[in-house]
């Protein structure tokens, strides 16, 4: 009997896990919707300022690497479900794409690695911790991800040393800004009351 219960209960559990709530997409579209477009601003105005300040040593222009991975830990630390950081990520760099960017289509491709780490870090603690150290390791591992992408999108020319900064400089920046930085953002958004359908947004207030 207790097998069956126990059976009865873990399959219960991954339903609520793998089940999306009409408010769980809607907010996440939203909130990802409005980083896609700070992410346009952000590359109009804040990336040249940055590669001009760099311009000296390229490989620590790396370090807003971070900016790009929020979406990510916001969509996961506020629906803490399968694919909510995939989904998060894919909606802002469609937003960043359609208004227009430095990039193009690739950003896809980037939200996708973007996402991967934080993804693969919630499933191997089954999707039970939300603490903001789970999150900055899960934003480092996408940063990783990322950033040999890009070794060979858009620096194939660096050398080991230089390649070894940039990697150090992405997943730092991916864990203090995305990690840390997105999860006290969710933090904020959710002490305002907006997100008391979540349980972040109850834990927030």
């Amino acid at each position: 009997m207790n097998q069956v219960q126990n059976k009865t209960n873990r399959s219960a559990t991954i339903r609520a896990l793998l089940t999306w709530r009409g408010v769980d997409l809607i907010t996440t579209a939203v909130i990802a919707a409005a980083l896609g477009v700070a992410f346009w601003g952000y590359d109009s105005l804040i990336y040249p300022l940055i590669g001009a300040i760099t311009v000296g040593y390229p490989p620590v222009g790396e370090l807003q690497l971070g900016v790009w991975i929020l979406p990510a830990v916001v969509g996961a630390a506020l629906v803490r479900k399968p694919g909510a950081a995939f989904f998060a990520e894919l909606v802002a760099a469609n937003v960043e794409l359609l208004l227009g960017n430095t990039w193009g289509i690739t950003v896809i491709n980037s939200a996708i690695l973007q996402s991967v780490g934080i993804e693969l870090v919630l499933l191997a603690f089954a999707y039970k911790r939300f603490k903001v150290w789970v999150f900055a390791l899960g934003a480092a591992l996408s940063a990783v991800f990322e950033v040999l992408y890009e070794y060979v999108a858009w620096v194939p020319e660096y050398s080991v040393t230089n390649k070894l900064v940039y990697l150090i400089c992405g997943v730092v920046s991916g864990a203090l800004i995305s990690g840390v930085g997105g999860f006290y953002l969710l933090k904020l958004i959710g002490a305002t009351g907006a997100l008391n359908a979540f349980a972040a947004g109850r834990e927030a207030r």
